[in-house]
């Protein structure tokens, strides 16, 4: 089949939505489908204008202020719909859509072409996190006008197919994310790795993520003076040096991909995530594919992935004391930390990014089948002012 991933952000830019994008066009590189990925344009010369086997169609764009690696794509409604009737693909996957998104599946409406929603990151309720909250209101009106115009939504967790339904979104259902579990296995524990970042042979506690406010990782100074730990902060981002002086004790490794993340995961005694926005959170399921019992939030994507009292604890958002009460309890008792990071590793087993595409694919057909192009395109907007 043809189609096309509008992607609301892209490589260079790695990120949950790039990484699963990126999966999902290996897959259907294997297929011998003909893909487009519409995205917005970078400041890196370096990029290829093919990926995966994919043709990437690059918009002008701008860096989002405060976060300048993050870029928004410029123009209107009309663009994408030249873009998407040039290609004429038989359905438009839309990748976390917000801003170019919601140009995007107006352009696909119009042109009576199904479209795929991949509900991916939960951006109203970071307006708060961010000093923004009277954002929030608006925000939530573009995430519902986007998913009520999609053909089908994915979402990635019950607690965010729940949340969706909730308001009002019906035409929604349960796309999870795969892992990559011969990359991401305990035998990729390293003694040397350890040696490095805990000289003195503490028991390690890892975070994997972006440095950013809405990741929460500043809570994590709960657990700084517990003995004989030592805390571990793999990723890069905005906040970075604030959190640096905020965690003087954590070895902050920067960016890890490939498999140097790997081996730093599992060479992790615990994970800890802090985060209360995760719609997924694949980090999550990365660590305990490695053999890596985890400590979370209570909130969003953790709830599927973190079995209480087995593969790891949730605690309640906001509750530090009961962060740091769990973290101490694994911790303290190497048989229990052994026996939940056994019942993790086998708790994904089978979630392989082969049997997760392979499962979109047949959403893709599925509103293939079921969309009627007998309507023809229905003008709903103009390109002008707030589609824009």
């Amino acid at each position: 089949m043809r189609i096309a991933i509008v992607a609301e952000s892209f490589l260079p830019l790695m990120n949950g939505v790039t990484h699963s994008i990126l999966r999902v066009l290996e897959h259907l590189q294997e297929r011998g489908d003909e893909v487009m990925v519409i995205a917005p344009s970078t400041s890196d010369t370096d990029v290829s204008s093919v990926e995966k086997g994919a043709y990437v169609h690059r918009l002008p764009s701008v860096p989002l202020a405060g976060y300048t690696n993050v870029r928004v794509a410029l123009g209107g409604v009309n663009r994408v719909k030249r873009i998407l009737a040039d290609f004429s693909p038989d359905v438009v996957h839309l990748a976390s859509p917000f801003v170019l998104g919601w140009r995007a599946v107006q352009a696909a409406h119009q042109l009576g072409i199904p479209s795929v929603a991949i509900y991916q990151t939960e951006v109203p309720s970071y307006a708060a996190r961010y000093g923004v909250p009277f954002l929030e209101n608006w925000a939530w009106n573009r995430v519902d006008n986007i998913h009520l115009l999609a053909t089908r939504t994915l979402a990635p967790s019950t607690f965010a197919l729940n949340q969706l339904r909730g308001r009002g979104i019906l035409r929604v259902d349960m796309w999870r994310r795969g892992v990559d579990t011969a990359r991401f296995n305990p035998a990729k524990r390293s003694t040397a790795w350890r040696s490095q970042v805990a000289p003195d042979g503490h028991r390690i506690i890892g975070y994997v993520g972006r440095l950013a406010v809405e990741k929460q990782v500043e809570d994590l100074a709960v657990l700084a003076d517990l003995p004989n730990t030592k805390l571990v902060i793999v990723g890069d981002g905005p906040q970075r040096a604030s959190l640096e002086a905020a965690l003087p004790g954590a070895v902050f490794t920067g960016f890890l991909g490939g498999d140097a993340l790997a081996e730093a995961v599992a060479s992790f005694d615990l994970f800890v995530h802090p985060g209360e926005f995760e719609t997924f959170c694949q980090t999550i399921q990365e660590a305990m594919a490695s053999g890596v019992p985890v400590v979370a939030t209570g909130r969003g994507g953790p709830l599927d992935l973190v079995e209480n009292s087995r593969t790891g604890w949730l605690y309640e958002p906001g509750n530090l004391t009961q962060l740091r009460d769990y973290v101490q309890d694994l911790m303290g008792d190497d048989a229990k930390r052994r026996a939940f990071a056994t019942a993790a590793a086998a708790s994904v087993q089978g979630r392989t990014w082969p049997v997760l595409s392979a499962d979109l694919v047949r959403h893709y057909t599925e509103v293939i089948a079921s969309f009627s192009r007998e309507n023809g395109p229905t003008e709903l907007t103009s390109s002008k002012g707030p589609t824009s």
